[in-house]
């Protein structure tokens, strides 16, 4: 399950600002399956995508023994038209019931229906405080989402130490979001000592988890030696990973490293792609501008062609993304 997006995510040089998720789903199904052999082939049911299973099952396991996971189970089915038509009313109202008998996916389901406005008016303050409540009891992505609430400082008094203590359960729960946003920390040295090695330790174990922004970080600190043993061949191969991704700071370095052959063979055309897409997300290097222009045509136009998927369909996003935005005289 994911968390909503309440903070912008950082780039490489603006590492300790809380990062950002990507779009929750309505609410998560639950974490692990219910105890009891019904509630156990409930869950089963669900995962393999067989609904009205699913929800029989977790309907007769729900009313017959009162069992909260079977309760957000159904909520899940609800809230997603999973097997029974959506119906937020009643997901809202299983979940409201598996919450008040201790569930904390329940929680986390309710503070996500309270964010997105779903049977009911949006209400941060309510949602905050589901994540709380799901927090206290061990729930790794409610965790991250309330520390972001600590780092941005809205609802809470902004509180880093408080923020740490939370992306700490988050990141030993395996999270690589908490564990690259509390790498930031250590980074930065907010709510915690400053710590390169940890920080770096934190961005190695989110890159296992495939996130950009960490392979990024791992990436500076292996190519600098910062924190850890340098190891540019490493950091190039992160960088390419995160490049993939659409990351515009791993582009631009992975230019920089194929552009000179740092770590790895250099390459004009690849070095010239990469600068040239990263380029098109916004990102400025003047030097690579000055590398492009001087190469040979035949080099330059193998580049430019090479990037041009890339930069076509970047277009195409800023086109789409356009098209959908409100109206300025429309925005609250």
């Amino acid at each position: 399950m994911c968390g909503p997006a309440w903070a912008q995510r950082p780039n490489a040089t603006n590492a300790h600002r809380p990062p950002a998720k990507p779009p929750a789903p309505a609410a998560g199904a639950p974490a692990a399956p219910a105890k009891g052999p019904k509630a156990d082939l409930a869950f089963g049911a669900f995962q393999r995508g067989s609904y009205l299973t699913a929800f029989s099952l977790a309907t007769h396991r729900a009313t017959e023994d009162g069992d909260p996971k079977s309760m957000t189970l159904i909520g899940e089915l609800y809230a997603n038209g999973l097997g029974v038509p959506r119906n937020d009313k009643k997901a809202n109202d299983w979940y409201e019931l598996a919450a008040s008998r201790g569930d904390p996916d329940a929680m986390f389901a309710l503070a996500i229906f309270r964010l997105e406005g779903r049977a009911g008016p949006r209400d941060r303050e309510k949602s905050a405080k589901w994540l709380a409540a799901a927090a206290k009891l061990g729930h790794p992505i409610a965790a991250y989402d309330l520390a972001l609430l600590y780092m941005e400082g809205e609802l809470f008094p902004q509180d880093f130490t408080r923020a740490a203590e939370l992306l700490r359960e988050a990141a030993q729960a395996g999270n690589p979001e908490a564990q690259y946003a509390l790498g930031t920390l250590y980074k930065e040295g907010h709510g915690v000592p400053k710590d390169m090695r940890e920080a770096v330790h934190l961005f190695s174990l989110a890159s296992l988890g495939d996130q950009a922004d960490a392979e990024v970080e791992y990436a500076i600190a292996l190519f600098n030696g910062d924190g850890v043993p340098r190891n540019q061949p490493l950091a190039a191969a992160l960088f390419r990973q995160a490049a993939l991704k659409g990351n515009p700071i791993a582009q631009d370095r992975l230019a920089v490293i194929l552009a000179n052959g740092l770590g790895i063979k250099a390459d004009p055309v690849e070095a010239a792609k990469w600068h040239l897409i990263s380029k098109a997300r916004g990102e400025t290097d003047l030097v690579l501008d000055d590398f492009v222009n001087k190469l040979d045509a035949k080099t330059r136009d193998a580049g430019e062609k090479a990037a041009k998927p890339w930069i076509d369909a970047i277009k195409a996003s800023l086109a789409a993304k356009e098209h959908q935005a409100p109206p300025a005289t429309a925005a609250k």
